[in-house]
Order: C-alpha cells, then sequence, then structure tokens
C-alpha cells in the first residue's frame, strides 16, 4: 500500500498526483523513483524521491531527489505481531524556502496526523 504511490491522490491530504517512473525489483530490494505533487489548486509543488523497500528487512526509505525540499528520510518498518502490522514511522526533512520551512514545521504535526490517519483508514478499507 505504501509503495502504491500512483494512488496516494485517492486518499492522502494534499496529495494532487502521484507518478512513478522507475521502478526496480531485484531478490532484495525494490527501488522506486517517483514524483510527488502536494499543495491545494493553485498552490502546489512537485518533488521527486527515491524510495527504497528492502524485502528482508521490511522497511521502507524515502529520500529526496529534487524539488522544494532541500533534505528528507522518512522510514516506514513494519513487523507483524499477533497477526497485526505494527507500523513504526520517522520522517525529518527541510524545504529549500526557508518562510515556508517554518510554516511547515508549526502545523507539521496537524498535518502528519491528517496523513497518518489517511493510510490506517486506507489499510482497513484494503485489508479487512
Amino acid at each position: 500500500m505504501v509503495l502504491d504511490i500512483e494512488q496516494y491522490p485517492n486518499f492522502v491530504p494534499w496529495c494532487l498526483e502521484g507518478k512513478i517512473y522507475e521502478r526496480k525489483n531485484s531478490e532484495n530490494y525494490i527501488e522506486i523513483k517517483a514524483d510527488l505533487k502536494v499543495g491545494k489548486k493553485f498552490i502546489n509543488e512537485t518533488y521527486s524521491s527515491l524510495v527504497l523497500y528492502s524485502k528482508k528487512k521490511n522497511l521502507i526509505t524515502v529520500t529526496n531527489i529534487k524539488g522544494p525540499i532541500k533534505y528528507l528520510k522518512n522510514e516506514w518498518s513494519f513487523k507483524e505481531i499477533n497477526n497485526k502490522t505494527q507500523l513504526d514511522f520517522s520522517i525529518d526533512f527541510e524545504l529549500q524556502n526557508n518562510f515556508l520551512n517554518m510554516i511547515m514545521k508549526n502545523y507539521f504535526n496537524f498535518g502528519l496526523n491528517k496523513i497518518t490517519d489517511a493510510f490506517e483508514e486506507r489499510a482497513i478499507k484494503l485489508f479487512k
């Protein structure tokens, strides 16, 4: 579900478009290069990221390639416990624009909660 980036506009708040432009699948990894267009109607930005899924570790790491993000690293770690999935998520980022970076940091927890809720609702819809 997390690797299905092209479906993000259907359930992730503020995601206007998700596009995978390169995907490599090997024995140990799935590597995806993708663009996300985020924002609202007329105010939006597109950023490119590298998504690396380690099959052995059940870990997804996302880093930025280009766009308005100066630095991005987020990780999704999955563990199965009693036939349920525990997800640990971490994110660290900085935008190129200092003013927007300050605004984003102030509203970050609100936005992250909305996005987290969206992924949880999507998982329930798809897997229950």
